[in-house]
């Protein structure tokens, strides 16, 4: 029987996540969203993309929690996106009444699922989903550490014009300027950055890494990240 996984929220990163755990075709998607019609459309586009990629993943668009029902897994990824000048934190209230009300939702349906939640502020939207849904803490993630450990593989990768898949590093922290990149476990090929890139430019990279959510809504301007976002979602799926 295959797997579930439901994905709440149609918007930017939910919709693409779904685009990637259709193509992968591991598990069928159940995509949710509050605006009539949305994740419907979108859940039928991805169908029509089958026959020309290549899978068999049933994708269903819905604003019905019902139809999340049994989901092995659910991603959040509902809430307000950050706009220039605005932190993270800032979100905090909004996002927090949402998230509430998505994992009362859930639970009402999935009560034994893993939770995944992408949805800014991470580490206290986390907390909050942990709170409210009663599980167990080992079965409500969030997605932060693969999405940040990725920005700093890619800004040592373009800093030192190598492959990206050649880079390997970590950062641990919350998902925010509490983040810590650590340069003396990253490495290309196994060799150390620090023995490729001078101290100082290595300090940039760090802070590129923190700042680089911020960057992208910068230069967005009306919304935030969403590809780097959705693949790192879909690695941790």
């Amino acid at each position: 029987m295959r797997k579930k996984i439901s994905i709440i929220g149609a918007g930017n990163v939910g919709g693409t996540l779904a685009q990637r755990l259709a193509e992968r075709d591991y598990a069928d998607v159940v995509l949710v969203d509050i605006i009539e019609g949305l994740p419907q459309g979108k859940g039928l586009d991805l169908l029509e993309s089958a026959p020309i990629v290549g899978y068999d993943t049933k994708v269903v668009g819905t604003n019905d929690y019902a139809d999340t029902a049994g989901s092995d897994l659910v991603v959040i990824t509902s809430g307000m996106a950050r706009k220039p000048g605005m932190s993270r934190d800032d979100l905090v209230l909004a996002n927090g009444e949402i998230v509430r009300a998505v994992v009362e939702q859930v639970m009402k349906y999935s009560p034994n699922t893993i939770l995944l939640v992408v949805t800014n502020p991470l580490d206290a939207m986390t907390q909050l989903a942990l709170h409210v849904s009663g599980l167990p803490r080992e079965r409500v993630v969030g997605q932060s550490g693969v999405l940040d450990s990725a920005r700093f593989r890619t800004f040592i990768a373009l800093e030192l014009g190598v492959s990206f898949r050649d880079v390997q590093a970590m950062v641990l922290g919350g998902h925010g300027d509490t983040m810590v990149p650590l340069p003396r476990y990253a490495t290309v090929s196994g060799i150390p950055i620090t023995e490729l890139i001078p101290p100082e430019r290595i300090e940039a990279l760090v802070r590129r890494t923190i700042d680089g959510g911020a960057e992208i809504v910068r230069l967005l301007k009306t919304g935030s990240a969403f590809y780097a976002p959705s693949a790192a979602t879909a690695e941790m799926v």
